[in-house]
């Protein structure tokens, strides 16, 4: 859930830094690299450094050690966020990562866990929740005797009633996905789903292990947004797999053109040590990668330019994460903290503050960000 803890607040941490040198503890800086997951692992971390006696350094420079914390799905992955996640591990077993070899098979918290957390974070005034973990569909499937056949749904439905805004990473489109959707709609879970799909070629899924059902996968894409129009859809993908043949590239471009995803990015492939991916014949030479990646990223960007000027015009509602005497930079409900786009409001903005949700009237389209004002 995402939240800005004590500890990771600057102006705090600078001041228990200096009760820690006087008290002697030795003081720890941390560098957290990777997905949102990675630093959930950091706040953790972090918060049992500190219940041990050890300082925490605002800097590096003014650390006795530094934790390096990073991904283990790319080796060069870099995308940041703080959320508190709902379940460790995962069953899927991808070729190119090994993060089940690291964290083992799906374990789900309680779902009494989850909610005393989230309505502690409410309580302490957080306004956005981001529920997250390797596998954020299959919560819960790891119970024995389980009541709910989806156990996300009634979890989706119990933090919605907090107040809070919900926003769902990394689900998996199985079936009872669309038991989710009607939520959004009805205005409890944020109308927005992060969906790891990779790639959308058969061949190439099949050779990741992964589901090979892209074109079921437009179907439900479409069932999904004729559930709920507003729907926002972020996803992920690797280009440049072992054995990714020019058809099977654009094959994943003319599906990435139909699907008209909202939010999108894109790795080139790397390999990861321990990944099974990485003894497959036929390894993509690295210029052709780059070349890919950059045609991908080409049509993505036209794609998120289309579906953001269909806004202009719109009333909508955004929460406001900075303010500085430029703008206030915002959020709609179609963007996830650090990884997605912004709403940037330039006038009559000097009331603001960070947490604030405003109703604005949408003026600007641009790329990948908006412009609007105040309404």
């Amino acid at each position: 859930m995402s939240v800005n803890p004590p500890d990771l607040r600057p102006d705090l941490a600078r001041a228990r830094l200096t009760e820690d040198r006087r008290a002697g503890q030795p003081t720890i800086g941390m560098v957290s690299l990777g997905c949102p997951k990675a630093l959930v692992d950091s706040e953790r971390i972090l918060t049992r450094l500190r219940a041990e006696g050890y300082g925490i350094s605002p800097d590096y420079a003014g650390a006795d050690a530094v934790i390096v914390n990073t991904c283990g799905f790319l080796d060069s992955a870099k995308a940041e966020s703080l959320d508190a996640k709902i379940s460790e591990g995962c069953n899927h077993a991808c070729k190119f990562c090994i993060i089940p070899d690291m964290r083992g098979k799906l374990v789900s918290r309680p779902h009494g866990a989850v909610m005393r957390e989230a309505e502690r974070l409410v309580g302490a005034g957080v306004k956005e929740l981001l529920v997250i973990s390797q596998d954020t569909s299959a919560y819960g499937t790891d119970w024995q005797g389980r009541e709910a056949k989806a156990p996300i749904v009634p979890l989706a439905r119990d933090l919605a009633a907090l107040g809070a805004w919900v926003r769902l990473h990394y689900v998996y489109p199985y079936p009872h996905v669309r038991d989710l959707v009607p939520l959004m709609a009805g205005g409890g879970v944020l109308p927005y789903l992060d969906i790891p799909f990779q790639h959308a070629h058969p061949d190439v899924l099949r050779r990741m292990a992964r589901p090979a059902a892209s074109a079921k996968t437009l179907d439900e894409i479409a069932a999904w947004r004729d559930a709920c129009p507003d729907i926002a859809l972020r996803s992920t993908f690797i280009v440049g797999y072992p054995g990714e043949t020019e058809a099977e590239f654009d094959y994943l471009l003319d599906w990435l053109r139909e699907a008209r995803l909202d939010r999108v990015g894109c790795f080139r492939y790397e390999n990861v040590a321990g990944a099974r991916s990485n003894a497959l014949p036929d390894h993509v030479p690295e210029e052709v990668k780059e070349e890919r990646w950059q045609r991908f990223m080409e049509t993505a960007q036209a794609i998120s330019a289309e579906r953001l000027a269909e806004k202009v015009g719109r009333t909508i509602d955004a929460i406001v994460d900075e303010v500085d005497e430029e703008a206030a930079t915002c959020r709609t409900m179609a963007d996830a903290p650090e990884i997605d786009g912004n709403l940037f409001i330039d006038e009559n903005f000097e009331d603001l503050a960070p947490g604030d949700i405003v109703t604005v009237l949408v003026e600007e389209a641009g790329d990948y960000d908006l412009w609007g004002r105040l309404v």
